[in-house]
């Protein structure tokens, strides 16, 4: 869904031959094997809004998340500024009486929906996404704080902008063992082009990592897969990336690990399949390069940060309400 808004952005903005005669040629394919007609510029699809103007494309999902409130009876809640209070570690075992699994699934659904246009609540929905089997009183209060944060921030969504960054950008992070259950690491890469997010992802590494090098290790080679793939992407749009995508980590280690083979002793336990960045970072296609912990913008997609850092993240992810 996302990058077909971005594709739109992308051929706005470079606006190349190719572009233009692959999307005409596909709206005359399509035209002469169904009824259909050319309603111009996206407006609305499954329910994300997009709004095309001179200054770019913003996208938002306003409409679903105001019926998502309505239907969980927060439609006048008090908001909050953050989805999750720093330092809230969730476990199995919660706290409280259990609650009704089939409402609590309901309403993670629908918040899962709603990070469709809105990379900062994809770390607090993911972690309640987790205990979806035995959810407890605990589990459902941090939900609701979730629908809290959407009720006083529901004409977010996604600015891109045009005359924006052209080059493809990822930023990728680690929590090491944040998981108090069996204790996997959470991995996450975001993507920036026309200074907005494209892509991103927050989940579990699929294995327990031995330190913080390692887990930030595993992390970039995804984070890598990923970028290869949406260079693929682009390509296949016209806007073919001819330099390697920079990929920015704040852990040096990481970065040392795959730039030089002689820590390979070291680092043998790393499954083999990991080891694939040390061959993209040295064809050139993948750059990893250093970034403090302040400026990795995917912080807040591993662990709840505090306000001031929340709000600086957010925002340079090109996340928040359209530019009037």
């Amino acid at each position: 869904m996302l990058l077909g808004v971005v594709s739109l952005y992308v051929d706005d903005l470079i606006y190349t031959g190719n572009s233009t005669v692959m999307l005409e040629e596909f709206k005359v394919s399509m035209m002469s094997e169904f009824s259909m007609t050319d309603l111009g510029k996206m407006k609305y699809f499954l329910g994300v809004e997009v709004v095309q103007d001179e200054k770019g494309i913003f996208i938002s999902q306003k409409k679903y998340a105001e019926e998502t409130l309505r239907k969980y009876g927060m439609e006048e809640c008090n908001a909050v500024k953050n989805p999750m209070v720093p330092g809230n570690k969730l476990s199995r075992e919660g706290a409280g009486e259990e609650v009704n699994p089939t409402t609590f699934k309901q309403l993670v659904r629908s918040l899962r929906y709603l990070t469709a246009t809105r990379p900062d609540l994809i770390y607090s929905v993911n972690l309640v996404s987790r205990y979806m089997e035995r959810p407890n009183e605990q589990h459902m209060a941090t939900a609701k704080r979730i629908l809290r944060y959407v009720q006083g921030t529901r004409d977010f969504g996604i600015q891109y902008k045009y005359g924006g960054e052209q080059k493809l950008v990822g930023y990728v992070d680690s929590d090491y063992a944040g998981d108090v259950d069996d204790f996997k690491s959470t991995f996450e890469y975001v993507f920036m082009l026309g200074g907005g997010a494209v892509s991103w992802v927050s989940k579990k590494q699929p294995i327990v990592t031995l330190s913080t090098t390692e887990a930030e290790f595993v992390s970039v080679a995804y984070g890598a897969c990923h970028a290869v793939w949406l260079r693929n992407i682009m390509a296949e749009i016209g806007s073919e990336q001819k330099e390697g995508t920079t990929m920015f980590c704040d852990n040096s280690s990481a970065i040392k690990l795959s730039k030089n083979p002689v820590l390979h002793g070291r680092s043998k336990h790393i499954h083999v399949r990991f080891h694939y960045l040390r061959e993209l970072v040295n064809d050139g296609v993948i750059q990893l390069d250093y970034c403090s912990t302040h400026d990795q913008i995917s912080d807040i997609m591993t662990k709840a940060v505090k306000l001031e850092a929340f709000e600086k993240l957010k925002n340079r992810m090109g996340v928040g309400a359209k530019e009037v």
